[in-house]
C-alpha cells in the first residue's frame, strides 16, 4: 500500500470518528431544551482540535514506521492528491453556498454552524475516498 494511500485512510478514518462524537455529544445532551440551544461550540472546537492531532499523530506514526516510502512522492502521487483534492474541496464550497443561504434566510447560529463543519468533514471524506478509490481502482486522467 502506498504511504500516501495510508495517508487517506486515516484521514478518512479520523473525518468519521471525529464528527461521530461530535454528534454524539451534541446530539447526547440531556434536557428538553430545542437542539438550537444546546451548547455546540466547545464540542465542535475541541473535536476539530482532537481531528487535527489525532491525524498529525497518525502521519507520524506512519512515517515513522515506513521510512523508506514516507519521503518520496512520484507523478502518479502528485496527480491523485491533486484529483482527490478538487473533489474534497467542492463540499467546502457547497458548505459555504449553504452557510450563507442560511444565513440570509435569518437561521440560527447553530445551523450556519453546523452546516459548515458538515461541508468540511464530506470534504475530508469525499476527497480521502476519491484517493483511496485511485489507489485501488487504478487513476486514469482524463
Amino acid at each position: 500500500m502506498a504511504f500516501e494511500e495510508k495517508r487517506a485512510w486515516s484521514m478518512l478514518l479520523v473525518a468519521i470518528g471525529a464528527y461521530a462524537v461530535y454528534l454524539a455529544v451534541v446530539l447526547g445532551r440531556p434536557g428538553d431544551a430545542p437542539l438550537t440551544e444546546a451548547p455546540y461550540v466547545s464540542a465542535l472546537l475541541w473535536t476539530v482540535g482532537a481531528a487535527i492531532a489525532a491525524n498529525t499523530a497518525l502521519h507520524v506514526t506512519l512515517a515513522a514506521l515506513s521510512r523508506e516510502d514516507a519521503n518520496g512522492k512520484d507523478q502518479r502521487d502528485r496527480e491523485i492528491h491533486r484529483f482527490a483534492e478538487h473533489i474534497g474541496q467542492s463540499f467546502v464550497v457547497i458548505g459555504g453556498v449553504a452557510g450563507l443561504a442560511l444565513a440570509m434566510a435569518g437561521h440560527d447560529q447553530f445551523w450556519i454552524a453546523n452546516a459548515i463543519y458538515l461541508a468540511f468533514v464530506l470534504s475530508s471524506v469525499l476527497g480521502s475516498t476519491a484517493k483511496i478509490v485511485s489507489y485501488r481502482l487504478g487513476f486514469h486522467p482524463w
